[in-house]
C-alpha cells in the first residue's frame, strides 16, 4: 500500500496495491495491521456505509460535533471528488481543505481524520462511495458546513453547472457560524 500526505498532513490518500490480468483484479480494501503499519494509525472502525448518487450530487460538507468521525472513503463504482475540511481551531490548518479524485480506477481511499468536515461531489453519471468510520452516525451531533462558503474557498470541479444539493445541505452554516472542535482529534 502506498500512502501520500496530502497538504494537510494528517488526511491521507492510500493506494493499494492492486493485482490484474485479463480475468480482471484483485487488491486488500482494507487490512487492519497494514493499515496501521502504514499509517501509524490504531483505529477501529465500527461502521461500513454505502450511498449511491447521480452525477452532480454533492453531498457535505458533514462532520459530528460529538462522537467525531474519523473516515476511511473510496469509491467502487464511478468517480467522485473528495474533500476534507479542517475544522480543529488549535490546528495551524484550521479552516483549510484538501481534495482528491476518487475513481473506481484508481482505487485510491482517502483518510479523513476526526475534527475534519467531509463531502464529495459526484463526477461521474452516478457512484457507489463506501466509507468505514470511527464511530457511530449520531444524528442529534450532525453539522454541516455550506459547500459553497466563500471563506473555505473549495474548488469544486463543476465545470460551470449547479450541484444537486439536499435541503439539509443547502442549510449549511459557514464556517464562521459552525460549531468546531476546540481541540485536535486523534484517530
Amino acid at each position: 500500500m502506498k500512502i501520500t500526505p496530502t497538504q494537510i498532513a494528517e488526511v491521507l490518500v492510500i493506494e493499494p496495491r492492486v493485482f490484474g490480468d485479463s480475468r480482471g483484479f484483485f487488491f486488500e480494501s482494507f487490512n487492519q495491521r497494514d493499515f496501521q503499519l502504514a499509517t501509524g494509525l490504531d483505529v477501529h472502525f465500527v461502521q461500513d456505509n454505502h450511498s449511491r448518487s447521480a452525477k452532480g450530487v454533492l453531498r457535505g460538507l458533514h462532520y459530528q460535533i460529538e462522537q467525531a468521525q474519523g473516515k476511511l472513503v473510496r469509491v467502487v463504482r464511478g468517480a467522485v471528488f473528495d474533500v476534507a475540511v479542517d475544522l480543529r481551531r488549535s490546528s495551524p490548518t484550521f479552516g483549510q481543505w484538501v481534495g482528491a479524485e476518487l475513481t473506481e480506477e484508481n482505487h485510491r481511499q482517502m483518510w479523513v481524520p476526526p475534527g475534519f468536515a467531509h463531502g464529495f461531489l459526484t463526477l461521474s453519471e452516478s457512484a457507489d462511495f463506501l466509507y468505514k468510520t470511527t464511530d457511530y452516525y449520531a444524528p442529534q451531533f450532525e453539522r454541516c458546513i455550506a459547500w459553497d462558503d466563500r471563506a473555505l474557498g473549495v474548488d469544486w470541479p463543476l465545470s460551470g453547472s449547479v450541484p444537486k444539493v439536499s435541503a439539509k445541505d443547502l442549510a449549511g452554516l459557514a464556517l464562521a457560524d459552525a460549531p468546531v472542535f476546540e481541540s485536535v482529534q486523534s484517530a
